[in-house]
């Protein structure tokens, strides 16, 4: 799946595909704090291999590049722990219209955004409007969690605790699934870890946040002891095909659209 990677192409082959309608696909991660027991790359790891697998299944369907994945995210809020690398929010977000602009400067008339770290999202959503708004572009924008929710609560994610939390039950069961060795095992908490169901709190489109209480109780929102590594897998399967079916489904309606603007 060499061609399906932005990264991998030379400029001759992407003027090509640019002028083709190939759509590209822009993974934003974070390198930020996740509690005592898991590694800072975690969003970045689950963001990758979600964008990766989902995008090659796509790919079969509708015309896709996959970009570099942006591997430091606005993550102003963890930087009190420590272990963080992060952009301001506006810094982030001139970052995000820029790289949109670099590709609307090769020719590209589609981009997407495909998000794995909470404090992006709404700067994320924000780029795309704006590059719409600015250029006779096609954009779309969502995060793993919001395309997969419908699926996870299938198979009953929500017994890990908060999805997709931070650094808690869910996001350690992924872990445990990719790359389970950079589990600090000895450092995960008790039982006793409150979930902070404050987090997230309200109708979707709501915000609900307290100084140094948006990342949980020291870091993390919820107890990580219900992880699970097979559990995770199957998390993530069901994430991938979510987000696979989305970027098919937001392929064939920026081609419709074109159709209809010749």
């Amino acid at each position: 799946m060499n061609d399906l990677l932005f990264h991998h192409g030379t400029r001759e082959t992407l003027k090509r595909q640019a002028q083709e309608g190939y759509a590209v696909v822009v993974p934003l991660a974070a390198t930020e704090q996740h509690g005592p027991h898991l590694p800072v790359f975690t969003d970045s790891m689950i963001g990758e291999h979600i964008a990766f697998e989902a995008c090659k299944k796509a790919a079969m369907s509708t015309k896709l590049l996959l970009a570099p994945t942006l591997v430091v995210g606005c993550s102003q809020h963890h930087l009190a722990y420590g272990g963080t690398l992060s952009f301001s929010s506006s810094t982030y977000l001139l970052m995000l219209k820029e790289i949109g602009e670099s590709l609307v400067s090769g020719g590209f008339r589609k981009i997407i955004y495909l998000n794995a770290h909470g404090g992006n999202e709404p700067f994320m959503h924000q780029a795309a409007q704006d590059l719409a708004v600015q250029h006779d572009i096609w954009t779309a924008s969502a995060s793993y969690w919001s395309l997969s929710r419908s699926a996870l609560m299938e198979i009953q994610a929500q017994e890990m605790g908060m999805v997709p939390g931070h650094a808690g039950g869910f996001e350690t069961s992924l872990i445990a699934s990719l790359a389970g060795h950079l589990i600090r095992s000895d450092t995960t908490d008790s039982p006793k870890h409150p979930q902070c169901s404050w987090i997230n709190a309200g109708p979707p489109g709501s915000f609900v946040g307290k100084h140094s209480y948006l990342t949980g109780v020291d870091g993390y929102t919820d107890s990580a002891l219900p992880a699970d590594a097979a559990k995770g897998s199957m998390y993530l399967q069901a994430i991938i095909e979510s987000t696979a079916h989305w970027l098919v489904q937001v392929g064939n309606w920026m081609n419709e659209g074109a159709e209809v603007t010749k």
